[in-house]
């Protein structure tokens, strides 16, 4: 299978819930700033792939309809935070395979106030495992499902290797510093690692208010093409998706009595492990990557699930500056979750977003200088990894 080329990306300004326009709206104008990147008509979009969390059935096709209405395939996608990526990983098949040319994918979310919690309170949750699991590993009653999960993985970090607390507070602070330079992240003010540290307490020892990203409201989209279809219609070729992952869990999930593997470490792992595989590179090979950061406590675990550092080295990695600008590998520059915010259907494509215009030269004050290689990271609980492998052409 040969490489798909990102033709063109669109994303729009995240925004707190409540000051977005509604769900339909944002999926239709990242999709039309897509389109107009890629320099083409929606008549050319042989089918899409529309991710988002919270909504009803059909709401993809409630979005593109507004953009126009060609009879195309459109398949709605639903795979918890990760999503935006699942759209991407099922369009890029659909062209890898040799069945399309030329596919649509859109991610978006029109988010509440507050934490995550179930919808559908009337039948079984499909995070009971998890959360049986969770009770036998962590006692912390009365704190929240997402930060349970999360605040326990680097709780877990912590015990095994003496990681500090303050940690995270530097990976937060990180995040801010990147933030302050994109005008389409949702929270642009600088922190240092004690203005972390001191926010409001939410799980003693374990995490403060500002170690969690918000709920957030966005959209973003990117069409991705074969090589025949961008010669044809003289399309720019200088991103290509080089390689691609989707894990979900194993019984280690369940079975390493370990909070780390518990949101996905593994998942992560083996995602990251195919893609270096695939495309023949390795972590060393990296000049810039945007990763799940959901918690501070999730991006500093998974620098080391993919491989970005060694096992319990991540304390080391941080404190040498090797997740920013004259480090080792640029770790979030559009600001992760964390300061950018997560609208959970459209998080995975505004990963593609910033990772595109990395690759062309074209991100502006977040700008990785001479970045040819690109890596992406973007996962769900209950659970979905997809791990993307960019580079320049």
């Amino acid at each position: 299978m040969s490489d798909v080329i990102v033709a063109g990306v669109g994303m729009i300004p995240f925004t707190k819930p409540g000051a977005s326009a509604p769900y339909h709206e944002m999926g239709t104008e990242a999709t039309r700033l897509a389109l107009a990147d890629a320099g083409l008509g929606y008549e050319t979009i042989q089918q899409a792939y529309v991710g988002y969390v919270y909504g009803d059935s059909t709401c993809g096709q409630r979005a593109l309809y507004h953009v126009g209405m060609t009879g195309i395939p459109i398949v709605n996608v639903n795979n918890n935070c990760s999503t935006g990526s699942t759209a991407l990983f099922m369009a890029r098949q659909m062209i890898a395979s040799g069945a399309l040319d030329c596919v649509l994918a859109v991610g978006f979310e029109q988010m509440k106030p507050g934490a995550l919690g179930s919808v559908y309170t009337d039948r079984p949750s499909a995070f009971e495992e998890f959360d049986a699991a969770a009770d036998q590993l962590i006692d912390a009653p009365g704190i929240p499902l997402a930060l349970r999960y999360f605040g326990g993985a680097g709780l877990s970090h912590m015990k095994k290797y003496g990681t500090p607390l303050d940690a995270f507070a530097k990976v937060r602070a990180k995040a801010s510093r990147h933030a302050r330079n994109n005008p389409l992240a949702l929270f642009r003010k600088e922190l240092t690692a004690d203005d972390v540290m001191n926010d409001q307490v939410i799980w003693p020892g374990v995490m403060t208010r500002l170690m969690a990203c918000p709920p957030t409201c966005g959209g973003a989209a990117a069409v991705l093409v074969s090589e025949r279809f961008a010669d044809k219609h003289g399309l720019g070729k200088e991103v290509r998706i080089a390689a691609q992952a989707m894990t979900t869990d194993t019984p280690s999930t369940f079975q390493a009595g370990d909070m780390m593997q518990l949101v996905g470490y593994d998942m992560a792992k083996e995602a990251a492990s195919r893609v270096y595989e695939s495309a023949g590179v390795g972590p060393d090979d990296l000049d810039v990557v945007e990763l799940h950061d959901c918690f501070a406590h999730n991006e500093l675990i998974t620098y080391e699930a993919l491989g970005l550092c060694g096992e319990g080295e991540a304390g080391k990695f941080i404190n040498d500056g090797d997740n920013t600008y004259g480090g080792r590998i640029v770790t979030n520059p559009s600001g992760g979750l964390l300061s950018k915010g997560h609208p959970l259907g459209a998080t995975g494509l505004a990963q593609c977003y910033e990772l595109t215009r990395q690759l062309r030269g074209t991100a502006g004050s977040t700008q990785v200088e001479g970045a040819k290689v690109a890596l992406q990271h973007n996962l769900g609980l209950g659970g979905a990894c997809v791990v993307t492998l960019y580079k320049r052409h």
